[in-house]
């Protein structure tokens, strides 16, 4: 009786997490809108973005270049409980956390860090026909000054 109460539960469980990353709004591949986006000089712009389930937890794998023509894969894996998870693929950031606010399935916050310390914040917010979403990062640049990008990303 035990194990198949265990083995049911284990199944609940995951039946659970199943149905919160199928609802999940940004899941999918979210190409870059250059023209309705605004980056500073000398920005990284990531063309493509993709959302994925692996297990209970979330990849995110995003693809692009920068200002100087160079090939960026960056990657994050983890869940959306606020908590930082490492990053991989950018130098300017080794972890990030990541959190949807209660009751807005539309909106998520990450806060990014290297070496333990804070370098940016990022609001991405899809639209409500779930078709495109802004991502809207705050952070500082290699010299100390604050820069905001604005990317908008149409889904594919």
């Amino acid at each position: 009786m035990k194990t198949r109460t265990i083995a049911l539960t284990m199944a609940l469980c995951f039946l659970a997490a199943a149905a919160c990353l199928a609802s999940d709004l940004n899941m999918g591949t979210w190409k870059l809108n250059e023209a309705k986006s605004k980056f500073p000089p000398g920005a990284t712009k990531n063309q493509k973005v993709v959302y994925e389930a692996v297990g209970d937890q979330v990849k995110v794998a995003l693809d692009g270049m920068t200002a100087d023509g160079k090939s960026v894969h960056v990657e994050w894996t983890g869940k959306y409980d606020g908590k930082f998870y490492p990053v991989t693929g950018d130098p300017n950031v080794d972890e990030r956390a990541y959190k949807q606010p209660i009751n807005n399935a539309h909106t998520m916050e990450i806060t990014s860090k290297k070496g333990g310390k804070v370098v940016g914040t990022t609001r991405v917010v899809v639209a409500a026909d779930g078709k495109s979403r802004t991502v809207t990062s705050t952070g500082t640049n290699s010299k100390g000054a604050k820069v905001t990008t604005v990317a908008v990303y149409d889904k594919e």
